[in-house]
């Protein structure tokens, strides 16, 4: 433990001393929460602290919530791009894009990007290229095991929706994904890229029992909160990509906690104040993958929760 700290102050210790005399670096930040105060913005923080950046001292977060309005993450992105500050923090696929369109030469860092490279966000993983690098919730790599948990729950399972926003570029791979290991899992997949909340109305109207449902990983048009309404309201299978929705009651979910997913995101951005490009850093995959379950809703529901997942469960809400 020793060891850790130490070689986490070293490596902190060239920032914070170039940032003695001139003032403290700038961060831009953007995500899609109602509040200033949200779990990325959390997970940043203490990532930054670990590696010994005092914020007011090293650094600050200029901390624009959008409300998850799509519009208004194009005007936040847009005006933080052109007032000068020196790094961007993205939370989202969309946010992520919608930097990206405001500027190419100001230095960005994502996180809750489910697949950067279908998102167009980067090249290649290794090689990310122009100003952008991250990490990736792995949408795509584990969309797999996501099926799976979900039939090991619900085992009537038999045809898994999967519907996403038409510009959730990172769920629309995932989906593809789905559909190629759906013979091996025994399941039908249906895919549906919806625009409106009409077309979101009258996709989940087709669900027929047997039917569940693979939540996307972007809050894009609120539909991972329907699912969960779903859910709880009408016990419809599902299963969700971070067990933040599980605290909210949903019964499972299998993928990266945003708070963590931040934290190690921090390292890129300590990294990219200390004179290094974005485009030198290969995007990390999330190091934390959890899964959770809700006992409360698996009680409520009347679930039979096999053994082997509550075993295996990393997180158990009670």
């Amino acid at each position: 433990m020793c060891l850790v700290v130490l070689a986490l102050a070293l490596f902190a210790a060239p920032l914070a001393a170039d940032a003695q005399g001139k003032p403290p670096y700038r961060i831009g930040v953007v995500h899609t929460g109602f509040v200033p105060n949200t779990p990325p913005v959390e997970g940043l923080r203490a990532g930054l602290k670990a590696l010994g950046l005092q914020e007011g001292r090293d650094l600050t977060l200029d901390i624009h919530p959008t409300k998850g309005d799509l519009q208004l993450a194009q005007t936040e992105a847009t005006a933080l791009a052109a007032s000068g500050v020196d790094l961007i923090f993205a939370e989202s696929e969309r946010i992520a894009r919608a930097v990206k369109s405001a500027t190419q030469t100001v230095p960005m860092v994502f996180v809750q990007v489910g697949d950067p490279v279908a998102a167009g966000l980067v090249t290649s993983v290794p090689h990310p290229g122009g100003n952008v690098t991250g990490v990736s919730s792995l949408a795509t790599e584990l969309t797999p095991k996501r099926l799976e948990f979900l039939k090991a729950v619900f085992p009537s399972v038999r045809r898994v929706r999967v519907v996403y926003h038409a510009d959730d570029l990172s769920s629309g791979a995932a989906a593809h994904t789905a559909q190629d290991v759906a013979g091996r899992l025994k399941l039908k997949i249906v895919a549906r890229a919806v625009r409106t909340e009409a077309d979101l109305v009258s996709e989940l109207k087709t669900l027929r029992p047997g039917d569940g449902l693979l939540s996307p990983t972007t809050v894009m048009m609120g539909i991972p909160g329907t699912i969960l309404d779903l859910q709880l309201m009408a016990r419809w299978p599902a299963i969700f990509y971070t067990s933040f929705w599980v605290q909210g009651g949903a019964v499972v979910a299998y993928g990266s906690p945003v708070d963590h997913d931040a934290a190690q995101a921090a390292r890129l951005v300590a990294r990219i104040l200390r004179g290094e490009r974005p485009q030198d850093l290969p995007v990390e995959s999330s190091n934390t993958i959890e899964l959770s379950i809700n006992l409360k809703t698996v009680t409520a529901l009347g679930i039979t929760m096999p053994a082997a997942i509550r075993t295996r469960a990393d997180r158990i809400f009670p």
